[in-house]
């Protein structure tokens, strides 16, 4: 799957092992990433889920799409 540089992106795992690798433009720079709530309200994504998600800690601290860093 190609995620132009900037876009934000999302994925669920639904088989119980998986494999994601990421080909970045750059160096990795943790300091520079942005995330946006899994279940932001205003999203209305409709995860097929079963309970909650196993999120790493980054994703924990998401914030909603209104509260984000927009780069336009």
């Amino acid at each position: 799957m190609w995620v132009p540089e900037g876009f934000a992106h999302g994925f669920l795992v639904i088989s119980d092992f998986a494999e994601f690798l990421y080909k970045t433009t750059d160096f990795y720079a943790p300091e520079h990433e942005r995330c946006i709530r899994w279940d932001d309200p205003d999203l209305n994504i409709d995860w097929p889920l079963n309970g909650q998600p196993a999120l790493p800690g980054k994703d924990k601290l998401g914030l909603s799409l209104a509260q984000s860093d927009v780069f336009a």
